[in-house]
């Protein structure tokens, strides 16, 4: 059944993620005491009384703010709420009303949304006089909860539930068969502008300030025919760097996007070169085994053929280790060589479901005992007697030998140099593995 949307606004502080996770029943969305924390709009799945729904988290709302983040994020947060099927507004029952609430609330009394008022940290339930005062915000009763102790939530979700029942159903659209796109790099390296320049839209918010990101955000994107699955993650960093408890999660939300990648998209900020941090980042990609394209982003700003072939060459001699992963350079600032990104993906993604039927390998291997080199141990010699093919994403080969204990490292690399030259396995990693056959 399709689900319905509901987004949760209100300015910052006053507990939005608490009470999405609390809602939600997980810890998805970053909490920090720390204002500002959310900054994109993120998306969250929950249940109540067999009705599904999904809770979409905000930045905080501060209308008098113009500061270098607060015109994206107002700018996301009321694009939440154009989306949504009801509003939950809230507000802080510690601090009452203050002039951010009484402007975003102006805002929403427009709205032909429902709204529903909540007031937020009433951890003590006895003391309901304290909500009086927001009446006054003109948006009708106000619910009291508290996020953290959960008080008053059950009531407020048999309302919320009551009234997604009256809105008709939205109609329900199939992402089963979406690629799942990881766009990973360090900070500043341009993820953001990039996921927006692919989706066509602002999604993400955009800034020269490295850590912008700090959820792993989704977009979905059709394309020729395709639906892909856009995740823009935080920055990664050697976790040594990692020194406020928020970019720490928005780490570990970053590693939890590539798990579920299909294809990572590795973006390297061209006019810094190829670092130790690019290295790295794509390490925790190839040990997850997900197909890879290495994005040379602001490419337009390098100056001079010497420069850029001087940064492929280091990217050649330093990336060997996801030597499969193609090299693409654009500019998602000015969109130029956008198209060869879907292209690159799509090969990618081909790549890494490939299934090599069982006789076309074994006609290979018979070529490779012609030709090939052996390896022995001892008075152990390798014979390779068979070969299929036991998974994909990423592509599994197995081989049946009689000493897969004398395997060594050189040998694996050897055969699968061999693969790749023999069928495409571009863009992905590919497994080997040895089992005994007598």
């Amino acid at each position: 059944m399709p689900k319905h949307i509901v987004a949760v606004v209100g300015r910052p502080n006053v507990g939005k993620s608490t009470f999405v996770n609390r809602i939600a029943q997980a810890n998805d969305a970053i909490v920090h005491e720390m204002r500002g924390v959310t900054r994109d709009r993120s998306y969250h799945e929950a249940d109540w009384n067999g009705m599904d729904f999904t809770l979409i988290d905000t930045g905080g709302i501060e209308m008098g703010n113009d500061d270098r983040f607060q015109g994206s994020i107002r700018d996301q947060a009321f694009a939440a709420t154009e989306e949504c099927d009801v509003i939950l507004f809230l507000v802080d029952g510690k601090t009452g009303i203050n002039a951010d609430d009484e402007e975003v609330a102006r805002v929403l009394r427009k709205s032909k949304t429902p709204v529903l008022l909540i007031v937020n940290k009433m951890d003590d339930p006895g003391n309901v006089n304290d909500i009086y005062e927001f009446y006054s915000l003109g948006l009708g009763d106000p619910w009291p909860v508290s996020s953290t102790h959960g008080h008053g939530t059950g009531d407020l979700l048999d309302e919320l539930v009551n009234i997604l029942r009256t809105i008709p159903e939205r109609e329900e659209e199939d992402y089963s068969d979406a690629i799942n796109v990881a766009i990973i790099g360090r900070p500043n390296a341009g993820k953001s502008s990039l996921t927006n320049a692919l989706s066509n839209e602002q999604r993400s918010i955009v800034s020269d300030v490295a850590g912008t990101t700090r959820d792993a955000i989704d977009t979905i994107v059709h394309h020729d025919g395709q639906v892909y699955r856009l995740v823009d993650t935080a920055g990664l960093r050697r976790k040594s760097q990692i020194d406020e408890a928020v970019e720490y999660y928005g780490f570990v939300r970053a590693m939890r996007a590539i798990d579920r990648a299909d294809v990572a998209l590795l973006v390297i900020d061209a006019t810094l070169g190829l670092t130790d941090q690019d290295q790295r980042v794509a390490g925790f990609a190839a040990e997850r085994g997900c197909a890879m394209v290495i994005v040379l982003n602001k490419w337009d700003l390098v100056e001079g053929p010497e420069a850029k072939a001087a940064i492929r060459e280091r990217i050649e001699e330093r990336m060997g280790f996801v030597g499969y992963a193609p090299v693409i350079a654009i500019s998602a600032l000015t969109g130029k060589n956008l198209k060869r990104v879907w292209e690159t993906i799509d090969q990618a993604y081909a790549s890494f479901n490939r299934t090599i039927s069982t006789s076309k390998l074994n006609n290979w291997l018979a070529e490779l005992r012609d030709f090939g080199h052996n390896i022995s141990k001892g008075k152990k010699i390798l014979r390779l007697k068979y070969v299929t093919q036991t998974g994909i994403c990423p592509p599994y080969i197995t081989f049946f030998c009689n000493h897969p204990d004398i395997v060594d490292d050189n040998y694996t690399r050897y055969l699968e140099n061999r693969l790749r030259k023999q069928f495409d396995f571009t863009g992905t990693p590919v497994r080997i593995k040895f089992k005994r056959k007598d």
